[in-house]
């Protein structure tokens, strides 16, 4: 007699093969003496569309939504090439699997595809769809290697005791289908008579995404330009050592004129100062945390080109299946206690002939081993086996990961910083003077790491000690926009649903991680910025990401702003979660999404059309944004106008003004631009018809009587 096992993949399968001794090759099988190992292609399986339910549902109309199945049903999956053919690559599957399950000899049915919630229905949407009374058991692994598959085998445990995971993949699927069929239809229905508009992808996790890149866009766009002031003072010591130090008043070095800096230093210039106080510390410092698959994919797409958060996930799903690393659609940082064992072997693995191998040693700190801290499954790291024949792309992420997993074991980083303040003697001034220093002790993890610690050095000196002020200068500082979203930055705030944590909050970002409050799964995120890009509501711009016209239309005037609502996903997300841990039923969770979507498609119905989609070309630049629709400024051959002008908005400044020529003024790109951020523009040497010199404030003013805009103007006082 022999069990059959199920796994999610090909490699998989041959992984578990190789470890159970089975060798026999069959067409869509390997069989061996006690088990027979058979796979899928990740889903076999679909939900049905609209018209396998209502087979006269042939097109899209508003009448026939919304449409809420009274069951929800599964069909083979379609065909790349033609979605009304199934696949014939998952339809001969199936039914080897199907006669599998049949064959007299199996006892059992054992599910090995990925230890969570989807891979948890990849194989329960098999089984209810085969429908078998055999008994089915469940191989939770988090690696594929040949000691992990044994071990595994020897405590199984039953299917059924996986139905809280079920109920949460199945719930996340339903409400995916009802939201994303019912919306997009409806959708792209009442709004494809719109210019350009063939079809609105509407889904859960797709456009809370959009709303962040585009609520980082209007931080920039609205960004007003502003600057402060620093002073800085050379200080030499006795020995004729220079230092520099910065001025501070009321715990701030910035300052907002420079005229009241220009005053002090005609103060301090050639002065003497005594150091008041002198403070060294010594620092430790941690290495950061082991990866989880979001911290992976921002690593590695900011640190090397042409990366995406979805090509590291695939990457890192092939190491997986080579048996090279742990489980990688983690959200865990930490290992769980049960592996400090089998870590501590893994260790001394990967130690051996490293140039650090006597600085690596082992521990069971909390920044390591922490279950209070891992849900589903434990952080990413490298397994005892040393692959091979890796490829350039799989070496760059392995690396990552092992160099990551052995940082945790070095010495800790540490340095030593040292704060002067400082003080004139003769004219003692309302601040004081702040020096710091910083030298590496200790490199530590950094060597493995390669990050090279910034280092300033600062003389031997003593509190009391006197010193001459051999210089000052002011420096100017502009305050910098917002800049715009990266791979690495979205994926942070998708993880923790737009909460903003420092570096040291680190246990605060993980604990609302773990709470399951975020935006997507961490399989799950990386294809929705995928996604986002192929539908056309962002694009990217070298590593930056921005919304396109129709993501930014999107965003301003879809009328169901709950899916824009990054706490309302987030809740929904939890709840998912919340299903998981069983303190909230799917039927609940169904029923909830139900009401939902019938009320957002009343809205869509009732709501008019977006109106024509405004082009704008990739080489425009945008000056501001209309004072009348607040779309996009931007420059023609002859004026700078409303990029919004095919949809009626008539707001225009023409070059060839005969108003401002009139002063010997042109009007240029910089001088719009101010216009529109602060309302007004100033001119200096204008020139009036009779010769005189002055300079004024213009105003670009709409006349209620006629709706026209004019130039109206404000004397400056000389």
């Amino acid at each position: 007699m022999k069990k059959l096992i199920i796994a999610e993949k090909p490699s998989v399968a041959r992984n578990i093969a190789e470890a159970v001794g089975a060798t026999l090759r069959k067409d869509g099988y390997i069989e061996g003496n006690n088990y027979v190992i058979s796979w899928a292609f990740g889903h076999l399986l679909q939900l049905y569309d609209v018209k396998d339910y209502e087979p006269n549902l042939t097109s899209w109309r508003l009448e026939y939504f919304p449409y809420i199945p009274e069951v929800f049903k599964y069909k083979i999956k379609s065909s790349n090439n033609n979605k009304d053919q199934c696949d014939s690559g998952a339809q001969k599957q199936l039914m080897i699997i199907n006669n599998l399950i049949a064959r007299k000899d199996i006892i059992s049915i054992i599910a090995a595809t990925d230890d969570d919630r989807e891979g948890q229905i990849i194989f329960d949407e098999l089984i209810l769809y085969l429908k078998t009374d055999k008994p089915v058991e469940r191989l939770l692994l988090t690696e594929w290697t040949s000691n992990e598959v044994l071990r595994g085998l020897n405590c199984l445990k039953p299917n059924s005791e996986m139905q809280n995971l079920q109920d949460a993949g199945l719930g996340r699927q339903w409400a995916d289908w009802l939201i994303g069929i019912n919306l997009t239809a409806v959708a792209t229905v009442k709004y494809q008579a719109d210019k350009n508009i063939k079809m609105l992808n509407i889904g859960r996790v797709l456009l809370p995404t959009l709303k962040i890149i585009y609520d980082r866009d209007k931080e920039i766009v609205n960004f007003k330009e502003s600057r402060y002031y620093k002073l800085l003072v050379d200080l030499q010591t006795s020995n004729n050592t220079s230092f520099e130090a910065v001025y501070y008043e009321n715990n701030s070095e910035k300052f907002e004129t420079k005229e009241f800096l220009e005053d002090l230093c005609s103060k301090i210039i050639n002065q003497r100062a005594t150091i008041i106080t002198k403070s060294v510390e010594r620092k430790k410092e941690y290495p950061p945390y082991l990866f989880n698959l979001s911290n992976l994919q921002g690593t590695i797409t900011s640190k090397y080109k042409d990366w995406t958060s979805d090509k590291v996930l695939k990457v890192a799903q092939d190491l997986y299946e080579k048996k090279a690393i742990t489980y990688p659609r983690t959200a865990s940082q930490v290992l769980d206690d049960s592996l400090i064992e089998k870590t501590k072997k893994v260790l001394e693995t990967h130690k051996k002939n490293h140039p650090l191998a006597t600085e690596i040693v082992f521990h069971t700190h909390k920044r390591v081993f922490d279950s209070s801290k891992v849900e589903s499954h434990s952080a990413i790291i490298p397994t005892y086996i040393s692959p091979n024949n890796l490829s350039k792309d799989e070496i760059i992420v392995y690396q990552e990961i092992k160099n990551r997993f052995l940082a945790q074991f070095m010495p800790l980083a540490e340095n030593e910083e040292t704060i002067l303040t400082i003080q004139l003697l003769d004219n003692p001034l309302p601040g004081i003077l702040t020096s710091k220093g910083k030298v590496q002790l200790v490199e530590g993890w950094k060597k493995i790491e390669k990050i090279t610690a910034k280092e300033v050095l600062l003389p031997q000196v003593m509190e009391n000690e006197i010193v001459e002020v051999e210089n000052t200068r002011i420096t100017e500082v502009k305050r910098k926009a917002p800049k715009a979203h990266t791979e690495k930055t979205l994926l942070r705030v998708m993880e923790t649903c737009g909460k903003s944590y420092e570096q040291d909050e680190a246990e605060e970002m993980m604990l609302s991680i773990l709470s399951g409050f975020s935006i997507g799964t961490p399989a799950t995120r990386a294809e929705t910025i995928k996604k986002l890009k192929d539908v056309g509501y962002i694009k990217a711009k070298g590593k930056n990401l921005v919304c396109t016209e129709l993501g930014t239309m999107l965003v301003e005037k879809f009328p169901v702003p709950e899916l824009f609502d990054l706490e309302y996903t987030g809740k929904l997300e939890k709840t998912l979660a919340d299903i998981e841990r069983q303190k909230f039923s799917k039927i609940n969770f169904i029923t909830m999404i139900t009401n939902f979507v019938q009320m957002s498609v009343e809205k869509i119905k009732t709501t008019p059309t977006f109106g024509a989609i405004i082009n704008i070309s990739p080489d425009s630049i945008v000056l501001g944004l209309c004072p009348e629709c607040n779309n996009p400024i931007i420059e023609t051959a002859q004026s700078f106008s409303c990029s919004n002008w095919k949809n009626g908005c008539k707001f225009t400044i023409w070059k060839n003004d005969k108003y401002i020529n009139g002063f010997g003024k042109q009007i240029s790109p910089e001088m719009i631009k101010l216009l529109l951020e602060n309302g007004r523009v100033g001119f200096r040497g204008l020139k009036s018809k009779k010769g005189h010199i002055f300079s004024a404030y213009f105003y670009y003013v709409k006349d209620q009587t006629n709706n026209r805009y004019n130039w109206k103007i404000e004397f400056i006082e000389s």
